[in-house]
């Protein structure tokens, strides 16, 4: 939980669901004494608004906590007064600021970690790193959950980790507060499995588990709501590294990175990959997706999710 004594709080993240969690939280710890004093001004308001807001004091307790939303709406010229109010912010005073639609200001957000704290609601992409953030949000909640029922959990919400608050509080509902869950008593409230990460589609079609490419595809179609043409986007991205690292001469993970624009370790996956499937199964592979590009804009009547199972597996299949 952040520090709640600071004048300036900036909430962030990708998900909308822990974005609002995140908020809740924090507005909870910061009027927790008095909820009367929380004022959140309109969307379309402007920080003019904010401004005499935080200048004017509570009526009804010792802090007043203002909440502008979506701050990626401003632009440079439109933060100035506020970087102005952020060097003497008023005592008693308290601003949460919220991301949206838009990047936030850099001069702001660098304005906030000096004067107030930022909270990240955002769930890491390391596997190490999330399965900790998830222990987490698991020990703070109603209710404890079996090894086999984290592990089963963890995997069919993929990156939806907004419904993880409200499986919870179902989970406490159903079996009581403090309840030790299993992953049978789990599976009846799990509903319909959460989106998952690119890689694990394009993990799944370089160790030839097309079973697994498919069901990934699936996920990210229908949990991850994800448009076709960005799926089919994720798989020509994974070839051209395959194309640029064939014949390149790499060495090490390092060289292969710098040729593909990305991290070691995606890097190295990549090289190994490519070696393995060899110049004529990663050109069929470019011709593979190419067709799938043609399809997908018109030159085949099966429906798109078709063309990308039938994609997916034959490249599954190479690998």
């Amino acid at each position: 939980m952040a520090p709640t004594s600071l004048p300036v709080y900036l909430v962030r993240g990708e998900d909308a669901s822990l974005m609002s969690q995140g908020l809740s939280a924090l507005l909870s710890e910061l009027a927790a004494d008095d909820p009367l004093g929380i004022e959140h001004l309109p969307a379309e308001a402007d920080l003019a608004v904010a401004l005499e807001a935080l200048s004017t004091p509570s009526l009804l307790g010792d802090r007043r906590v203002v909440v502008v939303r979506d701050v990626g709406r401003f632009d440079a010229a439109a933060v100035e007064p506020l970087l102005a109010y952020l060097a003497e912010p008023s005592e008693g005073s308290v601003l949460v600021l919220v991301t949206g639609g838009g990047q936030t200001n850099r001069r702001l957000s660098d304005a906030v970690r000096k004067r107030g704290h930022v909270l990240d609601t955002g769930v890491p992409q390391k596997a190490k790193e999330k399965t900790q953030w998830i222990a987490e949000q698991v020990a703070a909640g109603p209710v404890r959950l079996a090894p086999g029922a984290t592990r089963k959990l963890t995997a069919h919400l993929g990156e939806d980790m907004g419904r993880l608050e409200t499986l919870l509080a179902g989970l406490a509902a159903a079996y009581g507060e403090g309840a030790t869950v299993t992953d049978d008593e789990l599976e009846p409230f799990l509903g319909a499995a959460g989106g998952v990460a690119p890689w694990d589609l394009t993990d799944a079609m370089d160790r030839g588990d097309t079973s697994g490419a498919v069901v990934a595809l699936h996920r990210m179609l229908d949990g991850g709501q994800r448009h076709p043409m960005a799926v089919l986007s994720t798989l020509s991205r994974h070839v051209l590294a395959l194309v640029r690292l064939d014949g390149a001469g790499v060495r090490s993970d390092a060289e292969a990175a710098a040729l593909i624009g990305t991290s070691p370790f995606p890097a190295r996956k990549a090289l190994a990959h490519s070696r393995k499937l060899g110049s004529d199964s990663i050109s069929r592979a470019v011709r593979l997706v190419a067709q799938a590009d043609l399809d997908l804009r018109g030159a085949s009547e099966w429906p798109s999710v078709l063309v990308l199972e039938v994609l997916v597996a034959r490249l599954s299949r190479m690998g």
